[in-house]
């Protein structure tokens, strides 16, 4: 039995992670689709790695700017995905109220379709950490690597295109903006990995080079799926930033600045 909540909107949601992707990458690098979905905001990631960014984003958790009172920006003041489990409803200022045990069970037990990819190895379903992310998902795709989302744009756009008239919610983790900053057709070798924790070769000037062209890559190669999305519900964010030699330090999974500084830009209709 689907129950319908107050304040749902109906209108699909797509929600886009750049894994690493850190907030002066994005601020910097031509971005002409993902920046006109919306202002860009310098926002703090629920976690310093993949996995456990995602698990706090998937029960509402977003990325946010703490002080702001303004809705959706700082989630403290009023969430995007707010679940209501536990006994506390919100405080009226939510985009959406879900119920289940993160927000893909909750948006089908509205009747959205779930559709869902992710490239980083934090999502490989032939794992059993890998299966807790994607298990929740009525479709989901591994590609395999971390520059294939020529792969998943093609996959996702063709499962929207068999799953009717329902609404959907459809996710999309996407791994070029991860070590080793790659993508597909680069003048460089996904084996030389320019970010790699305490190694005495690193380059901060390759790594803030290749992100930002991986970036702008992913930039060019989501222009279809946020099209599709036009006039519904968006969200692009990052899940954790990389330290390039802050302090001495490397990559992420570790607390410092640089790897909780994520963009978080959003598009989202009114309900």
């Amino acid at each position: 039995m689907r129950r319908h909540i107050a304040g749902m909107s109906q209108k699909s949601y797509l929600f886009i992670t750049l894994d690493s992707c850190r907030y002066d990458t994005f601020s910097q690098a031509h971005l002409p689709n993902m920046k006109g979905v919306g202002p860009c905001y310098r926002a703090m990631a629920p976690g310093n790695n993949t996995f456990s960014s995602h698990s706090a984003m998937f029960v509402g958790f977003t990325p946010g700017v703490a002080g702001v009172k303004r809705s959706f920006v700082n989630p403290k003041f009023g969430r995007i995905f707010k679940m209501v489990d536990g006994g506390f409803q919100g405080k009226g200022r939510e985009h959406v109220t879900l119920e289940g045990k993160n927000i893909i069970t909750g948006f089908k037990r509205k009747g959205y379709h779930t559709i869902g990819t992710g490239a980083v190895g934090w999502f490989d379903p032939r794992t059993e950490t890998g299966r807790v992310l994607g298990q929740d998902f009525d479709e989901f795709f591994f590609p395999g690597d971390t520059w294939s989302l020529e792969r998943q744009v093609e996959w996702v756009l063709e499962t929207l295109s068999q799953k009717g008239a329902r609404p959907s919610f459809v996710f999309m983790n996407i791994g070029e903006t991860h070590v080793p900053y790659y993508f597909k057709g680069a003048s460089w070798s996904p084996e030389d990995n320019p970010c790699i924790p305490f190694s005495e070769h690193n380059s901060a000037f390759e790594c803030r080079r290749r992100q930002h062209l991986c970036l702008e890559f992913v930039d060019s190669q989501l222009v279809p799926v946020l099209e599709r999305f036009r006039g519904e519900n968006i969200l692009i964010c990052g899940d954790h930033g990389d330290c390039w030699g802050e302090d001495g330090l490397w990559e992420h999974g570790i607390h410092h600045e640089m790897v909780y500084a994520v963009p978080l830009a959003f598009s989202l209709i009114k309900s």
